[in-house]
């Protein structure tokens, strides 16, 4: 998902998001842990869209304080 995107969206639809990519995170690592997992990429990916959607997330609660 790219910044304008998220831009887009709701505050409500950005915590969830986050959410989501932290479960996912969460079973990739153990997927990485146990061997199972093939796509190592996928973790990295997660990752920086976690950090987008927090970016976007932080931007608006500093714009919406001045």
């Amino acid at each position: 998902m790219k910044a304008n995107e998220i831009k887009e969206l709701t505050t409500a639809e950005i915590e969830q998001n986050v959410k989501s990519l932290k479960e996912e995170l969460f079973n990739l690592r153990f997927q990485l842990a146990t061997g199972q997992l093939e796509n190592t990429a996928r973790i990295r990916e997660v990752r920086k869209s976690i950090a987008r959607l927090k970016t976007v997330a932080r931007q608006r609660e500093l714009s919406a304080t001045n």
